[in-house]
């Protein structure tokens, strides 16, 4: 249960922030709500959400962050047991709102992403962070069985194990940390710093040891955004070329993996309206279906492509509109 009205004032009273001035920020697709607190010469971010385990991996992974030189915010006050989090500001320059702003900074931005990346994965993860491995890739598509439309449940029910086994035979690399929801909304850019701290990063409670394409595809095969084509080629290449790998065998991951983040996103999307209200995540369906069409049409991917055609309704017009009358309507399962 989030924290009550009177525990949030007692845990700003406790930081010195009692008497701030508290703006709503955005919110996400989690249970997590923010607030930007003003006072005067400063301002900060206070963090409302679920209490417990999810705020010890938050800080977790900030401070391990914060100690390889990465930009995450620092944490100002901590009360995991209100889930409550008071943290650094890094202001309104998010990185979607930039590309809105001036779409011509595409190409330089993303390129600074996979700079960013390819640093992260020089590291070894931390021993801390969860394995993301063959199994739990395929796991994660249950979602997509149980919350979107379907056009077939037998065929549904193929979808993980055939994820799991597709993700096993590919080229084995060492495992890097993976942010995991990391895209244009969850950067902020930070003109006065240098290199790959000018990106702030939010939102990594969920982070993982997994493949090291995973974030490449979550920031280029962004849900909420279209990156152009030759963008996506350039820093697919540029990361492949970084490292030394197989431009095929990366091409071989990049569609893959793409093909299972756009599947269970569009089982979370279909949850998050059906089960929890919010409509606004159907409109985000037909960009996170293309963009699984587009990465099951890689050769290595047929037998996943024919078992997704057997499996799904294409979100058309009217299964959208179906969705949206049906909001909020199903039980949590």
């Amino acid at each position: 249960m989030a924290a009550t009205e009177p525990e949030i004032q007692d845990f700003l009273s406790r930081f010195g922030w009692a008497q701030a001035r508290r703006t709503p920020l955005a919110g996400d697709a989690s249970a997590r709500r923010y607030d930007r607190l003003h006072r005067p010469g400063a301002t900060a971010v206070l963090m409302i959400a679920p209490p417990g385990e999810e705020m010890h991996r938050f800080q977790r992974i900030d401070h391990w962050l914060l100690a390889q030189g990465f930009s995450a915010p620092r944490i100002l006050g901590f009360d995991a047991e209100a889930g409550l989090m008071l943290l650094e500001d890094f202001g309104d320059d998010q990185l979607a709102r930039l590309l809105r702003q001036d779409p011509r900074t595409e190409a330089a931005h993303y390129a600074a992403i996979t700079e960013f990346l390819l640093d992260l994965h020089r590291l070894p993860p931390p021993d801390f962070v969860p394995s993301l491995d063959a199994q739990g890739l395929g796991a994660l598509v249950a979602l997509t069985r149980d919350w979107y439309p379907l056009r077939d449940e037998a065929a549904a029910e193929r979808l993980a194990p055939l994820v799991t086994q597709l993700c096993g035979d590919l080229a084995p690399l060492p495992p890097v940390l993976s942010l995991r929801d990391f895209h244009a909304e969850n950067v902020i850019i930070l003109p006065s710093r240098v290199g790959t701290a000018r990106l702030g990063l939010l939102d990594f409670q969920d982070a993982v040891a997994t493949h090291p394409v995973y974030d490449l595809v979550s920031a280029l095969h962004d849900a909420r955004r279209d990156v152009s084509p030759a963008v996506i080629a350039a820093e697919k290449a540029r990361y492949a070329a970084a490292r030394d790998l197989d431009p095929q065998e990366i091409d071989h991951a990049f569609a893959l993996i793409g093909a299972q983040r756009g599947l269970r996103i569009l089982g979370i999307f279909a949850r998050l309206c059906l089960c929890m209200g919010k409509p606004g995540y159907v409109d985000l369906i037909p960009r996170v279906w293309a963009q699984v069409q587009h990465n099951l049409a890689h050769g290595a991917l047929a037998p996943l492509r024919e078992v997704v055609t057997q499996a799904l309704l294409p979100p058309d017009a009217a299964l959208l509109e179906r969705m949206k009358q049906q909001c909020g309507q199903h039980p949590m399962r």
